[in-house]
C-alpha cells in the first residue's frame, strides 16, 4: 500500500482547534511514574483493543523527535508518528507528550495527533488523553465524523481504566 503523508502538527493548540477532538480524563490507581512508564514503554497500549502493536523506532532516552509506528487492530492500518512534545518532571510527578502522525498506509487524514498528560491526583494519578483529527478528501465532507470516531476512541478510555485497575 502507498504511504500517505500527513501535514505536520507543531503545537498543542491543535488539540483545541482541530475539526474533531476527543478528550477524556480519568483517575488511575497508580503513581504518575508508574502510569508514565506504562504509557511510554515499548509495545505500550497492548491493553487497548483498537491497537495491534506500538513500536518505538527511536532509541532511548525518548524525547522531542522520537518516532514510533502503530498498527491498529486487526492490522490493516499502519501509521508513523513523531513526538513534538516530551516533558517529564519525575520530581513533580508531571508528564506530557504529544505526537503527530506523519504518514499512514490509508488515505483520509490531513492531520492526526495525540496529547497525553499525567499528573498526581488524590488516589494516584490523573491521565488526560486527547485525540485531534483533521480529515481529508471525502472524509472532510462527512457530517458527523465526530459521532463515528467518539465511540471508537472511547474504547481507549474503557480499556485503559480496566488495565490500570489490574495494576493497582
Amino acid at each position: 500500500m502507498a504511504e500517505h503523508q500527513l501535514q505536520p502538527i507543531d503545537d498543542v493548540a491543535f488539540f483545541h482547534r482541530a475539526p474533531v477532538v476527543y478528550r477524556f480524563t480519568v483517575d488511575l490507581p497508580v503513581t504518575p511514574d508508574v502510569a508514565w512508564a506504562e504509557l511510554t514503554r515499548q509495545n505500550t497500549l497492548d491493553w487497548c483493543r483498537m491497537i495491534k502493536k506500538v513500536t518505538f523506532t527511536s532509541p532511548e532516552p525518548h524525547g522531542v523527535g522520537t518516532t514510533r509506528t502503530a498498527e491498529l487492530a486487526p492490522g490493516l492500518v499502519k501509521v508513523n508518528e513523531r513526538f513534538f512534545v516530551w516533558e517529564a518532571d519525575a520530581e513533580a510527578g508531571t508528564y506530557r507528550n504529544a505526537f503527530a502522525v506523519v504518514s499512514s498506509n490509508v488515505p483520509g487524514l490531513r492531520r492526526f495527533g495525540e496529547l497525553t498528560e499525567v499528573v498526581p491526583s488524590g488516589l494516584g494519578s490523573r491521565l488526560t488523553w486527547a485525540f485531534a483529527i483533521e480529515p481529508a478528501g471525502p472524509l472532510a465532507k462527512l457530517p458527523g465524523l465526530s459521532v463515528v470516531s467518539k465511540p471508537a476512541l472511547g474504547t481507549f478510555r474503557t480499556d485503559t481504566v480496566k488495565y490500570f485497575a489490574k495494576l493497582a
